[in-house]
């Protein structure tokens, strides 16, 4: 998978994302688990995820 620059940071992310906006209620944790190892092992590393996302379950299935 390509990567780019975040902005200024040196950083290098995926030039896919994840969104998680989904992950806890409308997609339960084992198959959000298999969905990051997926996009993981395809090359991913940039997750969308935030605090807000569930009422931050999203942050609590990633973490997992």
């Amino acid at each position: 998978m390509d990567r780019n620059f975040l902005g200024r940071t040196g950083l290098q992310v995926s030039e896919l994302c994840l969104g998680t906006m989904t992950f806890g209620p409308g997609t339960d944790e084992p198959t959000a688990h298999r969905m990051l190892d997926a996009f993981v092992e395809a090359g991913g590393t940039f997750v969308d995820t935030a605090d807000t996302y569930s009422g931050g379950r999203s942050e609590e299935i990633i973490g997992s």
